[in-house]
């Protein structure tokens, strides 16, 4: 079932080339999309005009049967920098979507509550920003996103500025959250082991255009073993070559 769809979507910014140059992408109910690409490529621009927060030039975007005119409430985001309210103690910030538009309930916290004892902070929740590593801030940003349950989810690069374990970690975590909730994602990388790891399928943009597109056959649960298979490498070392090549 057809989720998320763009249909010829170009966009440019005032006295700009594309940046996004007729792109056309269709992610399912339940999927895990990776948008992979070398920086500059118009993946974040592509992301943002998925979301609403940006509006096409040209061509169409529909979530769910409805066309994107503006950020939808079905949607969670988590971006490069987890922007938490520093003034505010883990607990506040997970539930700060809520507590915007509308009175908190015991349900509310109970399910804050519940993230965060699957991210592993669930001793922290009295904790400020400033008493976190970044790792957990990720975690706090990400529990944020998935507070009110969308049904689609974006990631801009949110794991990008993290050490290698810990990012391994939170990878595990965002596909186990989201396999409960059936939450659809899109999640912007450059980080090509990253993608095969997290996606069902992949596209890689290059130049404002998705030049690429494949699943990835690998079984659910992802396991750590998988990182270090023949079809993994053999997989990875392909989208490296395609994004060498870049757009013919």
């Amino acid at each position: 079932m057809e989720f998320l769809t763009m249909k010829d979507i170009t966009y440019g910014y005032q006295g700009t080339n594309p940046v996004v140059d007729r792109v056309n992408l269709i992610i399912k109910k339940g999927e895990f999309h990776c948008l992979l690409g070398k920086s500059g490529c118009g993946k974040t621009t592509l992301l943002k005009l998925a979301s609403g927060l940006l509006q096409p030039d040209k061509g169409s975007i529909h979530l769910n049967g409805k066309g994107m005119t503006e950020p939808s409430h079905e949607c969670g985001f988590v971006f490069q920098s987890p922007t938490l309210l520093e003034w505010k103690v883990v607990m506040d910030n997970v539930l700060l979507p809520v507590s915007l538009r509308r009175k908190l309930t015991e349900e509310d916290r109970e399910h804050a509550a519940a993230l965060l004892e699957m991210i592993g902070l669930s001793s922290h929740h009295k904790r400020y920003p400033t008493q976190l590593s970044g790792g957990q801030q990720s975690r706090v940003a990400l529990a944020r996103a998935l507070i009110q349950k969308p049904s689609m989810l974006f990631l801009d690069e949110p794991f990008a500025a993290l050490d290698a374990i810990t990012r391994e970690e939170l990878q595990e975590d965002l596909l186990r959250i989201c396999g409960l909730q059936n939450t659809t994602v899109l999640f912007i990388t450059h980080d090509i082991s990253e993608a095969v790891y997290l996606s069902d399928r992949i596209a890689v943009m290059d130049n404002g255009s998705i030049i690429y597109e494949e699943e990835v056959d690998l079984a659910k649960p992802r396991t750590m073993e998988m990182r270090y298979g023949s079809y993994f490498n053999d997989h990875c070392l392909t989208l490296r070559q395609i994004m060498s090549e870049g757009r013919s």
